[in-house]
This record gives C-alpha cells, structure tokens and sequence, in this order.
C-alpha cells in the first residue's frame, strides 16, 4: 500500500477532467444497509477496552493512523465501454467470488496503484472498481491484457440490495479479506470537500480499515463481515468485521477543517475492519476527482489523523463470532430486482 501520491498521477487526473467530468456521487447501497447506521449512541462492547489493548499489544506494526492514496473509482458511464471477459488466474477463490460475467470497462480509468489498467497484481494488490448503473464490479489482484480482465477474485454487489447480516454467504471473501464491498466505505477529495460545506458535515458512511495480521483475532470473524483473513493474534483480540468508533471526547479542534470531516464521520458511522495491513485508513487517490487532496482548502496528506490511535476507539457490539472456513453462497440471481430489504 502506498501512503504518498505520485505527481504523475495528479498530471493524469488533470488530462482526464479535461475529457470527462466525473460523478461526485460515491457508489450507495439503500439506506437500510448496515454501512449507513447512526452508531454515535451506542454502548460499547463489554470486552471492548481488553480487545482494543490486546490488538495494540501484540505483534508488529503500527497503529497510528496513516491514511493510504492508492485506490479510485472507475464509472461505466465515463464511456467507451468494452465488456472484458474475466480471465480466472490460478487461485481464483471459489465458489466465493463471481464466475461467467463480462466486465463493462470504459476508456477512461485504471486500476489500484496504476494509472492505466495494467498492474503487477504478482506484488500488489492491484484492487478495480467500475461502477455500472446499479452493480458495483470489484475485482482483486487484477490486470487487464489482451486475453480480458485477469483476476484472482471478481465480485458483482448489487448497489440495489439491502444485504442480509451474513453478507454474500458465511465463509465468503469478496475482493477485500473480511467479504465487505470496498469502494462504498473508502473516501475521496470530492466527499470530503462536500462535508465541508455543511456545518459539522460527515461523510454519511462507516469507513474501511486494517491492521496488521498479528493484531487480530485468528480464525474468526463477526457480522457483517463473512471471511477472516489471515490473521494470528490472540483470542482476546479485535475480529474481523468489528466495527469500531472514535470516543465523543476525542478532540477535533487541532485538526484541520477536511481531517475534522473525517473524525466526525469516525465519531458518528466508525470504521470496519476488513483486511490485514500497515496503513490503517484507505482513500480514493483523486485520480479522476474534481477536487485534490492537495486543494489548499483540503490539504489531506498520509499523517493528518496522527494524534488518533486505536486506543482512541471503542469496539462496537460484537455479537456472535463466527468460525466458519467453507464458504456457502447465499443466492443472489441477476434476474432478481431487490427492492429495499434482503428478500431474494
């Protein structure tokens, strides 16, 4: 994961709003989706404090909050579609991940770490996102070349779905360890400039978040999330899936306006733990966004959060932790329209 923006990148960006303006609009499931919930009044989890020191305590890694500029949005709208058939590379997660689809990419986009559609998914992460109409296309450790889209896991979610707790299916990853989508809770330039425009604003989402593997519980996971990773802590530790939020005390005011969106929305919606890795927070790069993280009105860069650490955060409810290995798919047909609510 990288956690500074190359200048190449904001040449790009610069030559691509040129051609194509944009949508501001982040990608939103309905309003009942968990991501969505006012969790600023809940009571914490018994154990919380423990599970918080525990996965501060053990292992390697940091856990100051450094936020990651390396993934963007790609919207099918932007034109020039070409439907990319999916090329399964050795390893394909199945039956987790989605088989037999074409991919709709435009002309204009590119991957993770990338400024085109090609990457080194043998060494990163290589994570697309293409947002088509009411699908959300998320693919990992993906590369396009003349035989399609090359992926170890493809996910279609359906951006019209209320999904059930249990996500896609218990035991199910998606293009991000714990199953979760990815590009509904990552945040961009644009959303935060938004924020800033309404008096105490928020981003109106829980956000993504990781820790390192020896900081988290191994082999469990709680709802929402439907996978666990790979990861070795102690039982005592936070899971996979635990929602996690900033205490109301936490003071704000020697943060600069834009880092005060996000503190806030931490506060209101918290954070999901959803992967293994160094760089807990993860944000669009502002490839193909109107505003810059570099904006003199916004100036977020990798260190604006330091001063918040996991001991800053409460651990949401957990409820049940889930064990389960075998992923078995719950039944989501293309052919189904999902009105608001897990019925299918």
């Amino acid at each position: 994961m990288r956690a500074s923006i190359p200048l190449a990148l904001y040449v790009l960006a610069t030559l691509v709003q040129a051609q194509t303006p944009p949508p501001r609009d982040v990608p939103r499931f309905p309003a009942g989706a968990v991501w969505y919930q006012d969790i600023s009044a809940l009571t914490p989890d018994p154990n919380s404090a423990t599970m918080t020191a525990a996965s501060i305590g053990w292992g390697t890694g940091t856990t100051a909050f450094q936020i990651d500029f390396s993934m963007h949005r790609v919207y099918a709208s932007w034109g020039g579609v070409t439907q990319q058939p999916l090329v399964q590379e050795q390893g394909y997660y199945l039956p987790d991940c989605d088989t037999g689809y074409g991919v709709p990419v435009p002309s204009i986009g590119a991957i993770e770490g990338s400024t085109d559609y090609t990457c080194d998914y043998a060494n990163n992460d290589c994570h697309l996102f293409i947002v088509a109409g009411d699908t959300l296309y998320e693919s990992f450790a993906t590369s396009i070349d003349t035989s399609g889209l090359n992926s170890l896991c493809l996910v279609k979610w359906h951006l019209n779905l209320v999904y059930p707790p249990d996500g896609r299916g218990d035991g199910c990853t998606s293009a991000d360890a714990a199953g979760f989508p990815m590009a509904p809770l990552i945040f961009s330039p644009d959303e935060v400039y938004a924020a800033m425009q309404v008096t105490n604003g928020d981003l109106g989402h829980a956000i993504r978040f990781v820790l390192p593997n020896p900081r988290m519980r191994a082999n469990s996971f709680v709802h929402p999330a439907s996978h666990y990773g790979g990861p070795s802590g102690p039982a005592n530790a936070i899971p996979y899936g635990a929602r996690l939020r900033l205490r109301a005390n936490f003071d704000i005011s020697g943060y600069n306006a834009a880092a005060q969106v996000i503190l806030r929305t931490l506060k209101k919606y918290g954070m999901f733990l959803s992967d293994g890795g160094s760089v807990p927070l993860t944000a669009d790069d502002g490839l193909f966004t109107v505003h810059q993280w570099t904006d003199p009105d916004i100036a977020i860069d990798s260190h604006s959060l330091f001063g918040v650490a996991l001991g800053d955060f409460d651990v949401m409810p957990l409820g049940t932790v889930y064990t389960v290995s075998d992923c078995t798919r719950n039944g989501f047909g293309d052919d189904v329209i999902f009105a608001d609510g897990y019925n299918w």
